[in-house]
Formats: structure tokens, C-alpha cells, sequence
């Protein structure tokens, strides 16, 4: 515990110099990573949370890296699912120190404006 408290610490100290950025990727979890088809439990954000449950850690897979999350409450909502996850990352233990997940929907075009003038 006391491990714990002070590996915290460290990171609270050295992200004041460090800027935030932007991370884009799958919510999952640090078992089954970027694929859930190993444990057999469908759909992929049920075998997340179940995971999770069983001692797993929740974490941001980009593609190519995961990360494990400093949040491990609010990514619940969003397990499966693309998100843009704001924080720092602590590069020497993969750990992103969360300040904001939100969900990364595609940008939809405006609608158009309705063209009541129009005749048939």
C-alpha cells in the first residue's frame, strides 16, 4: 500500500511539467487487450466489464499501444467503444492520468438548411 501511495505521489509530482494531450482509441481492458475473442463472453464491452471484475485493470488501446487509465470508473461507460481520453501520459509505466473521456463519434456534416422557397 505504501508502494502504492508513493508511485502516486511520484506521478502527481512530475505531471505539473507535463501537458495534457489528446489520446484516441478502444476502451478495453488490460487482459484481453485488443482481443476479447480468447475469454468467449459476447458482446466485447460485457467481456470488458467482466474482466474488470475479475482483477483486471481498464485501459485505452490506440491500435498499436494500450494504456492503462488513472480513472478506473468512468471508462466503464464507454467499455467497447471509441473514445478521445484527455490526460498525461506517464511514459515510464504506460499510464495515462485521465482528466476527461469523452466518446470520439465521427463528425457529422450540418444539416442542410431547408429549402422552403423551393416549389415541385
Amino acid at each position: 500500500m505504501i508502494r502504492l501511495l508513493l508511485a502516486l505521489a511520484a506521478l502527481a509530482g512530475s505531471g505539473a511539467a507535463q501537458k495534457a494531450q489528446v489520446f484516441t482509441g478502444v476502451i478495453t481492458c488490460t487482459m484481453c487487450k485488443n482481443d476479447h475473442s480468447a475469454m468467449g463472453i459476447s458482446p466485447e464491452d460485457r467481456c470488458v466489464r467482466e474482466c474488470i471484475k475479475h482483477g483486471a485493470k481498464y485501459a485505452l488501446f490506440d491500435g498499436k499501444n494500450l494504456y492503462r487509465l488513472s480513472d478506473q470508473q468512468t471508462p466503464e461507460k464507454f467499455a467497447a467503444q471509441k473514445v478521445r481520453v484527455t490526460g498525461v501520459l506517464f511514459e515510464k509505466t504506460g499510464i495515462i492520468k485521465v482528466d476527461k473521456i469523452e466518446p470520439a463519434g465521427e463528425s457529422k456534416p450540418a444539416a442542410k438548411p431547408s429549402q422552403s422557397g423551393h416549389r415541385h
